[in-house]
């Protein structure tokens, strides 16, 4: 799975950055514009939820969590210092998709333990689109949480995130990720549009290899 996290550039304003993420292929866009002010966030994401609507695709709502309820979008997604998953839930309801930020073992069992259903989980390498960075964790990072998860028998989704190129893509699924998220990676390339096909191929591709090898070791 891809997401798309949205992003401005000097090429692309936010609804366009989508726009090519969804001409691409991408069935999952998340609406992130920090810092501005909300009656802007609502308006992007009441464009956005009907160009996701043409294209099929699912509409995550950055942090506000009123303003998902208010688009009556797909979910929201919650950083470290966002609203806490369990008000969310009770704003939201059962029928919306929370996901929550993770850095560690210990920041998953808490989300898990608050009912999210999704992590994101990095950054995989230093990125300039996000500010206070948590700590690196690299692929070794990925697979030492992974096998945590595995272990204390957690299998929520993780979508990895943070700076991530295609090369690394192949890399991560097989640590174990479930999905992939990316954004200037995408929208710094030449034809982001091929580039995000290009990019969902090797993540389904990455998916069959590592079910294939799921397959075989249980066997």
């Amino acid at each position: 799975m891809l997401q798309f996290i949205t992003h401005q550039t000097d090429k692309y304003d936010t609804i366009r950055s989508a726009r090519v993420a969804l001409e691409g292929g991408c069935k999952w866009i998340q609406l992130r514009m920090k810092n501005a002010p909300k009656t802007e966030i609502f308006k992007t994401g009441f464009v956005l939820q009907e160009l996701c609507y043409k294209y099929g695709a699912t509409l995550i709502i950055d942090d506000e969590v009123q303003i998902c309820k208010d688009l009556n979008s797909d979910g929201v997604h919650l950083g470290k210092n966002d609203m806490d998953p369990e008000e969310a839930r009770k704003i939201l309801g059962n029928t919306k998709v929370i996901g929550g930020t993770a850095n560690t073992f210990e920041d998953i069992v808490t989300l898990v333990n608050k009912g999210v259903d999704y992590i994101g989980l990095g950054p995989f390498r230093f990125t300039t689109t996000k500010d206070n960075l948590s700590p690196i964790l690299g692929i070794e990072g990925y697979r030492n949480i992974i096998d945590k998860c595995r272990k204390q028998g957690i299998n929520i989704p993780i979508v990895a995130i943070g700076g991530i190129t295609k090369f690394d893509i192949p890399y991560l699924m097989e640590a174990g990720v479930s999905g992939i998220a990316l954004s200037s990676t995408i929208l710094a390339s030449v034809d982001p549009i091929e580039n995000t096909k290009e990019i969902i191929d090797i993540v389904n591709s990455s998916d069959k290899i590592k079910e294939n090898a799921e397959i075989n070791n249980r066997g």
